[in-house]
């Protein structure tokens, strides 16, 4: 098995990595098997969160409100977590964002990656759920939190530490393998902010339909602020 990796968990503000922000980070360096250090962050995603992400994590728009941005955080962020393999439950949906923040701020951020949801989609029956907090349920692991980024990463910390407990035999090449750090592929491009008159014209637009957006509009890239005036265009038309 891996001995030195970062444990690592997101809360975002939704799924997709192309459209959404990461809300928090949590992630807890080991070294040898043992925990050696933690990083854990709030995050501001400038923009106002929906229902379901607050009533998934606790996190209220007045918390997030009152956390640095991305930009101020993404280079600690990403120093904490060195060249060592990221560990997580859905690895890759981790990775892409946190890849996409690196990139956007000029930053570096290949990695290999251990999935604990790999690992239990191998090892527990089919029928059983396999999200993380009923595979640590299934192998007989308490949690007192769900749902934040720290928690999280220490829940797989230690279901990654049960699963070798149980699966990992020296003997067996194909179990030693599934447990090994994989290269993760996943290809992102800087974003570029928005102009000035892009923000001007959609300003201009919102005032124009009289309507509220959720988002900061000085925090938008190009695409984003393409993608929101597209999106106005297309429910409340055009300016006449």
């Amino acid at each position: 098995m891996e001995e030195n990796y970062v444990a690592i968990d997101l809360e975002t503000t939704g799924l997709n990595p192309k459209k959404d922000k990461i809300l928090e980070i949590g992630a807890i360096r080991v070294i040898g098997g043992v925990e050696t250090a933690r990083y854990h962050s709030l995050v501001n995603p400038r923009r106002s969160l929906e229902p379901a992400i607050v009533q998934l994590t606790g996190i209220t728009d007045e918390m997030a409100a009152a956390a640095p941005d991305m930009e101020s955080i993404i280079e600690k962020a990403a120093e904490f977590c060195e060249d060592l393999p990221l560990l997580g439950h859905r690895i890759l949906f981790d990775f892409s964002f946190m890849k996409r923040a690196a990139v956007n701020h000029g930053l570096s951020f290949e990695k290999q990656g251990i999935d604990t949801l790999m690992l239990c989609r191998r090892f527990m029956p089919k029928e059983e759920s396999k999200n993380l907090t009923a595979a640590c349920s299934y192998f007989g692991m308490a949690r007192s939190c769900e749902h934040r980024a720290l928690e999280d990463a220490q829940a797989a910390h230690f279901l990654y530490q049960k699963l070798a407990e149980k699966f990992l035999e020296t003997g067996d090449n194909g179990n030693l393998e599934v447990f090994k750090a994989k290269t993760m592929n996943y290809k992102v491009k800087k974003e570029q902010k928005a102009t000035k008159k892009q923000k001007e014209d959609l300003r201009y637009l919102i005032k124009y339909h009289k309507i509220d957006v959720p988002v900061e509009i000085d925090y938008l890239s190009r695409n984003e602020v393409s993608r929101l005036t597209d999106q106005i265009i297309s429910k409340y038309g055009r300016i006449r």
